[in-house]
């Protein structure tokens, strides 16, 4: 499958906002946004030019696309089941995304970045109700347990992301037991508590064209 081989940070830099895909680096003034928050390129510093409703639509889809990992036609897939069901379908798509098997493994902070907890999916270390899961796409369902593999549980990679995890900075539809490296995906969350900075409803208005 195609993957975005390119320097992560030229992705925040194009969006002019982090959208924190190196993990421990977005939050140290190491992060290249911090002293060039303007997109890349030749001269791009210099461009002042005002979005078009049409740019400003598609900047909003590739922030929260690009924030997720996302391919283009996997993101279209997710618009297109979000329509399919009752209720605000930006909401209902932002909701649906949360609930990624790798998403909710880098907000438990058992991984740096949704693209190291996607190869730690892939890698097997995780159960989900104490059955293997090794698809970063699996939806977590209200109750569902997550646990770190016994054979998986002396990973640095794992422990040195739980290290930058502070208690409070837990989201409310996950609880952690770091003693045990295990997690609880509570319930789906409502939009207003994803910490997602994108206006969703932008999205729905580029596809609705």
């Amino acid at each position: 499958m195609a993957r975005y081989i390119d320097a992560s940070c030229k992705l925040c830099r194009r969006e002019k906002q982090k959208l924190f895909l190196k993990g421990s680096k977005c939050y140290t003034e190491k992060c290249p946004i911090e002293k060039r928050n303007y997109p890349p390129g030749q001269a791009a510093k210099a461009r002042r030019s005002k979005l078009s409703e049409y740019g400003l639509q598609l900047r909003e889809k590739q922030k929260i696309r690009r924030s997720y990992g996302l391919l283009e036609s996997q993101f279209r897939n997710y618009f297109e089941n979000a329509l399919k069901q009752t209720g605000r379908t930006g909401e209902i798509l932002v909701k649906t995304l949360e609930r990624r098997f790798d998403n909710v493994i880098y907000r438990m902070g058992f991984a740096s970045s949704r693209k190291q907890a996607r190869l730690l999916v892939t890698h097997g270390h995780f159960l989900v109700n104490n059955n293997a899961v090794n698809i970063p796409s699996f939806l977590m369902n209200a109750g569902d347990i997550v646990k770190v593999k016994n054979k998986s549980k002396k990973l640095e990679v794992i422990h040195d992301s739980m290290k930058r995890m502070k208690d409070s900075a837990m989201l409310p539809w996950l609880s952690l037991d770091k003693a045990t490296l295990e997690g609880i995906f509570l319930n789906v969350p409502e939009r207003a508590d994803v910490p997602l900075l994108a206006n969703e409803q932008l999205v729905v208005e580029l596809y609705s064209k």
